[in-house]
């Protein structure tokens, strides 16, 4: 999928960038990763309070596993299927998505925990 479907998916939300990352393309809004390009299938995130409504619309959590571990779930499940016809549907989890990841960002801006110095003690 070129950057271009990809901004025309998320069209509802305001504009969009598109990072390369993992072999595939981090999609931000806001400066907010909401979505991942990964294996040729848009990933929303979804956080506790999101992922129970992915799952109930029958989409699919992204399962990492490397090779000789254990299988680890990522925090992005596919757009389900109703949404690619529905131009609604497809904005409602883009919201959504942006909203799990404005609520899972880190205070430094980043989706990992902030460096804390080590203090004396």
């Amino acid at each position: 999928m070129d950057n271009a479907a990809i901004e025309e998916m998320f069209q509802s939300l305001g504009p969009v960038s598109i990072r390369r990352m993992f072999g595939g393309k981090g999609i931000y809004h806001h400066g907010v990763i909401f979505a991942l390009y990964l294996f040729d299938e848009i990933m929303l995130k979804a956080d506790a309070e999101t992922a129970p409504q992915f799952e109930q619309a029958g989409a699919r959590q992204w399962v990492y596993q490397r090779e000789g571990k254990k299988p680890v779930a990522m925090p992005y499940w596919s757009v389900p299927d109703d949404a690619f016809d529905d131009p609604d549907e497809m904005a409602r989890w883009a919201r959504l998505a942006y909203e799990a990841g404005v609520r899972t960002q880190k205070p430094n801006g980043r989706g990992r925990p902030a460096k804390t110095p080590l203090r004396d003690l």
